[in-house]
């Protein structure tokens, strides 16, 4: 078995074996799809010994006082917890995956998993305003790269199983494995190529099938047939766009404001935010939880346009305050929910107005939720195919970009506003380059460049070491002292150092030879990564080492240069143009 494993490591080195990572994906998909049905099942159990039933969004049927009792309680329970812990243990969602995907190169962390599971499933179940899609992002992520990890798999493919397991995640939330595909490589990866959309759509279809499994409907939101009437509404549509895009960049700012507090004690924090979100819940009990029953209403037609637009303002706010303060929440369900309730509003305001030109009020419903699913995550092409998945009908696509791109470019093109994610990675000071070079650097592993040609050899070389020196001839020697690794020489400057030395003990600390800077990286390390290395620690190479069972000194394998590094990349650039 572990012969098989190895095999399958040496393979997945390759980011061109397709068949390799096509089970990489079918894998991840499973791990996925089992971690979201656990978590939606465990915010339905919380939430029901708290006594909120219909699959735990049913906050409305609380009493009064309990609407507020319960978040506010939740929310101080939370800050508690998480007052107990070490901040590199608190961070969770979606901004921790993308984080830890560059400077950890996709190596997540089960603590911050076990967090977001625990604490997540908590929140939601006392009616904290959030979505569980984040959070299934972060969880399906993490349950692949540990499995990654557990089988020792490289790095390169780590990444790959980061992306599997957002792909799962999002087609179990909503049943809907081609938006969950470009999600993944729209939001997460940031990259399209042929080889890594095979292992993403298996994980896809694989998490949607784990899910239709044990929950035979099959859909999120109950959606009748819907068509645009008329093209008169074109114009309506682009005006609902622009107004779904400036919710977007109120939602973040409010979201970025509130983040700029934490500097204040989270124990404050949490609760603040719990008692806002309780105080709404009084006016407008709709607020808490997620709130898809509440949008299958406004699907349904059956809430007033006060309410939407009561409902939109309170989600807006409640959800935006208790994502910036750090309750380990997500957004994109409560964004779906708040367009929607636009879309309504506009809907109904339509068909009053002009009865003979508008649509369906639903049809606005649905378009809202995909104007500001686009816009909060700058995931236009994932929002519109999740439109069309939904409602599975395709003849939605023109009035879907057109809502769409007026809601992106209203948020993006004039006021500026990069996606929630963006905005606070950046707030965080935490960059995250997409370039093609960074992306070639990440998916590439250190095998496919490095010397092999490499031997240890101690400072002071005896006979036996010529001998084997003479008859392996290596490209490099790393010169050790005491199982110490000293520096890199040149094999050919030494054997010819050696030939001329008078000493049959020769010391190599007494030669001229060049001595090459280096550092360590695992067996498993990207160039990404080695690069990194390489610099972090100003040195000329580094020496690729794997963990030996047998003995306490690693097993040397190669020798990468940054020389080797920048050939690489160049000739592989330039090849792609």
């Amino acid at each position: 078995m572990q012969r098989l494993i190895s095999q399958y490591r040496n393979y997945l080195t390759r980011y061109d074996s397709v068949i390799a990572y096509a089970l990489l994906g079918v894998v991840g998909g499973l791990a996925s799809g089992a971690v979201i049905i656990a978590f939606e099942e465990a915010i339905v159990y919380l939430a029901a010994l708290f006594g909120v039933g219909d699959h735990g969004d049913n906050f409305e049927a609380l009493p009064p006082m309990w609407r507020f009792i319960l978040p506010a309680g939740g929310a101080l329970a939370l800050g508690i917890v998480f007052y107990l812990l070490k901040a590199e243990d608190r961070e969770t969602g979606i901004v921790h995956v993308l984080s830890r995907m560059h400077s950890s190169y996709g190596v997540l962390p089960a603590r911050n998993a076990l967090v977001q599971f625990v604490a997540g499933a908590f929140a939601l179940a006392t009616g904290q305003s959030g979505g569980r899609e984040g959070p299934g992002v972060h969880l399906g992520s993490a349950v692949n790269s540990l499995l990654g990890q557990r089988l020792s798999l490289p790095n390169n493919s780590l990444r790959m199983l980061i992306a599997c397991g957002t792909a799962g995640s999002i087609s179990a939330a909503f049943s809907t494995p081609l938006a969950g595909v470009i999600f993944a490589m729209e939001v997460i990866v940031a990259e399209y190529t042929v080889a890594g959309f095979i292992p993403v759509i298996l994980a896809a279809v694989t998490a949607a099938a784990i899910k239709r499994t044990f929950d035979p409907s099959g859909t999120a939101f109950d959606m009748p047939p819907l068509e645009l009437s008329s093209l008169w509404e074109i114009p309506y549509i682009i005006l609902l766009g622009i107004t779904c895009g400036m919710a977007v960049v109120a939602f973040i700012q409010i979201s970025k404001r509130t983040a700029q507090l934490s500097r204040y004690n989270i124990i404050l924090r949490f609760s603040v935010a719990g008692c806002i979100s309780g105080a709404l819940a009084l006016v407008v009990p709709q607020v808490l939880g997620v709130g898809y029953d509440s949008l299958n209403l406004a699907l349904a037609g059956q809430l007033t346009l006060g309410l939407l637009l009561a409902l939109a303002a309170a989600k807006l706010v409640a959800t935006a305050i208790t994502a910036g303060m750090g309750i380990p929440v997500g957004v994109i369900g409560p964004n779906l929910l708040i367009g929607g309730c636009l879309g309504g509003a506009f809907g109904m305001i339509g068909f009053n107005l002009m009865p003979a030109y508008a649509s369906d009020p639903t049809l606005y419903v649905v378009l809202g939720m995909a104007a500001t699913m686009g816009a909060v995550l700058n995931a236009p092409l994932a929002a519109l195919l999740a439109v069309i998945e939904l409602t599975r009908s395709i003849g939605l696509s023109m009035p879907a970009m057109l809502v769409i791109v007026a809601a992106t470019l209203t948020s993006g093109g004039i006021f500026g506003q990069r996606s929630l994610h963006q905005t606070i990675l950046r707030q965080l000071q935490r960059l995250i380059p997409d370039d093609p070079l960074n992306q070639l650097l990440h998916r590439t592993h250190v095998g496919s460049i490095m010397d092999t040609r490499v031997v240890r050899v101690p400072t002071v070389v005896g006979a036996e070491d010529r001998v084997t020196l003479l008859e392996f001839r290596p490209q490099w020697c790393l010169v050790s002292k005491e199982r110490e690794d000293l520096y890199l020489v040149h094999g050919d400057e030494l054997l010819d150092w050696l030939s001329a030395s008078e000493n049959e003990d020769a010391d190599i600390t007494d030669s001229g030879i060049r001595r090459w800077t280096m550092t360590r990286v695992p067996l498993q390390a990207t160039l990404r990564q080695t690069l990194d290395s390489i610099n972090r620690h100003t040195v000329e190479a580094a020496c690729v080492f794997e963990r030996s069972r047998r003995s306490r000194q690693p097993v040397l394998h190669g020798v990468v240069t940054r020389e080797n590094i920048d050939r690489f990349t160049l000739g592989r650039l330039h090849s792609e143009e």
